[in-house]
């Protein structure tokens, strides 16, 4: 395959198709999702199928338990998928709204529209899921997308991709509205990282090695994420049964995920009687246990962190914890160590919980939840494109609206400038 020539085709028919998605009636937008959603429910036995050809290659290759977990769909999650389709056709549709209009002293009025960024390029790894999500989101959002999937997810992806073009067709939109490329070269994504002429933004989702890769070569705008460090901090103020159920959830209930909890701040007023009973709990669940020299003292059995542990993202059975002597100093922290995703305070104290709102710097920030939450889904987006850790255009889960830019409309009325 001349890989050169099969990526300008896609770039090519992915204008195309942004021209006239830009114009397309919200009804066409919903139908295509409904059909989509039901496609994946009559269908759910062949994409399990398809995804089992994944699993196994993937087994083969000793890719580990949380990659594998990534991977795997099943019932509920093609289930969770139709769902997310159907939130998403529930949703306004941004494109052409205008807001703010403002009149000026020259008689003119100002204002803005919403817009479709245009053919968004989408590189990912393991998460066929997302084949689905990025779908539903770009067609809602006027968007034309090109997907590139990880090699592992291949044959999930191919089979996703015959799906939605069924759907497509059956909405009467253009086919090259949503291309799934079809080859496992690399070469694929040098090419589609540099289409400048085709493409207006590239959104990776992986590992930290491959989001890089992207943030370094892409002569395109990137909305990224390079990893999920997220922190919990467990305030002298909080409730112990609280703080245990939240902090067991945000590390337990999927380890592979980049919301999961994976450094632990607690203030030491409050640390030995936390931590004796959240080790009990995380050592019946096979969680290793890594702590500062303060954490060592109540918890022999844990191990010395280092400096790397505060910083890494395991998305695996390990936990860092470090113990604070007061409120600033866990600010302090988590803004030095954080990746910007995701962090969370449990206190049931007020004032704590607004500074804490205020001062931790990271693109979700919540008080007495779990960190698993962070997330399109759960947010009411129907679904999200990727989180981004970025401070411009997106910045958190990436919905309808993360898709879409403003454009200044004037309406006048003969008004000639002087």
């Amino acid at each position: 395959m001349d890989i050169k020539s099969y990526m300008r085709d896609i770039g090519v028919n992915a204008k195309k198709a942004s021209s006239q998605l830009a114009a397309a009636e919200t009804n066409q937008k919903n139908t295509f999702l409904e059909y989509l959603s039901n496609l994946l429910l009559d269908n759910a036995a062949a994409i399990i199928a398809a995804n089992k050809n994944d699993l196994s290659k993937a087994e083969d290759n000793g890719l580990d338990a949380a990659f594998i977990d990534r991977l795997k769909l099943d019932e509920k999650n093609i289930k969770a998928m139709a769902e997310g389709l159907k939130q998403i056709q529930s949703l306004d549709d941004p494109i052409g709204a205008i807001a703010n209009v403002k009149p000026m002293p020259s008689g003119i009025q100002v204002g803005k529209m919403r817009v479709p960024l245009g053919v968004i390029g989408m590189i990912f790894e393991s998460r066929p899921n997302v084949t689905i999500d990025a779908a539903g989101l770009a067609i809602k959002s006027g968007n034309a997308i090109i997907l590139r999937g990880g090699s592992e997810s291949i044959h999930s992806n191919n089979y996703l991709a015959i799906l939605i073009k069924e759907a497509l067709i059956k909405a009467n939109l253009p086919e090259s509205s949503i291309q799934v490329i079809d080859t496992t070269d690399r070469t694929a994504v040098g090419e589609l990282i540099t289409m400048h002429e085709f493409v207006d933004v590239i959104i990776p989702r992986g590992g930290k090695s491959l989001i890089k890769r992207i943030s370094d070569e892409a002569s395109i705008p990137v909305i990224k994420h390079l990893d999920g460090n997220c922190h919990i901090y467990v305030d002298e103020h909080a409730s112990l049964e609280q703080a245990l159920g939240i902090v067991d959830n945000a590390k337990t209930q999927r380890l592979g995920t980049c919301n999961t909890l994976e450094s632990l701040v607690v203030h030491k007023n409050f640390a030995e009687i936390f931590l004796i009973k959240l080790h009990g709990i995380l050592k019946s669940k096979n969680i290793e246990l890594r702590g500062c020299d303060e954490t060592l003292k109540i918890i022999k059995s844990a191990t010395k962190a280092t400096e790397d542990d505060f910083y890494e993202e395991y998305l695996g059975p390990i936990l860092s914890c470090k113990i604070v002597t007061s409120f600033d100093e866990a600010i302090r922290h988590i803004n030095h160590y954080s990746s910007g995703h995701t962090e969370a305070i449990i206190t049931n104290h007020y004032e704590n919980s607004m500074r804490f709102l205020r001062e931790i710097d990271s693109s979700s920030v919540m008080i007495n939840a779990s960190t698993r939450f962070a997330d399109g889904f759960e947010y009411g987006l129907g679904a999200e494109i990727g989180i981004s850790t970025d401070k411009f255009h997106a910045r958190g889960p990436v919905g309808l609206e993360g898709l879409t830019s403003e454009k200044y409309i004037v309406i006048g009325n003969g008004q000639i400038r002087k």
